[in-house]
């Protein structure tokens, strides 16, 4: 049996201004409770079928401690839930650009973030 590894590389998380800039003019959206989702195919050449972005504003969480921790919480719950739309996306043959944005102005439990983003992923998993 081959063991699953549920990694989050650099490879995998939307780096270039360009495709940033690209996902926010062209994308998709998405809302669930605390999180809004921009999504957006691309034509890169990454071996990962999907680039992830997070962003948790600094008006809403003045402190950085805040901010870390509420990306620290999203990262951890995405690296574990990812196979999810990585099975879709590889059986479909699409890349995609996604970027999280972090809406609420309170910080929540693991377990708050871990239901929305597995919600968010099969949503975005049922709109391909």
């Amino acid at each position: 049996m081959i063991q699953q590894r549920f990694t989050f590389k650099k490879e995998e998380r939307l780096c270039s201004k360009i495709e940033i800039d690209n996902l926010f003019a062209n994308g998709k959206s998405l809302f669930v409770y605390p999180f809004k989702v921009i999504y957006s195919y691309t034509d890169s050449d990454s071996r990962f079928p999907a680039k992830v972005l997070i962003s948790v504003p600094k008006r809403n969480h003045k402190r950085a401690v805040a901010r870390n921790l509420i990306k620290r919480l999203f990262r951890e719950s995405y690296r574990l839930n990812k196979n999810l739309l990585y099975r879709k996306l590889n059986d479909s043959d699409k890349k995609l650009n996604i970027a999280f944005v972090y809406i609420s102005k309170d910080k929540l439990d693991y377990k708050i973030i871990e239901k929305s983003v597995v919600d968010l992923l099969n949503r975005i998993i049922n709109n391909l």
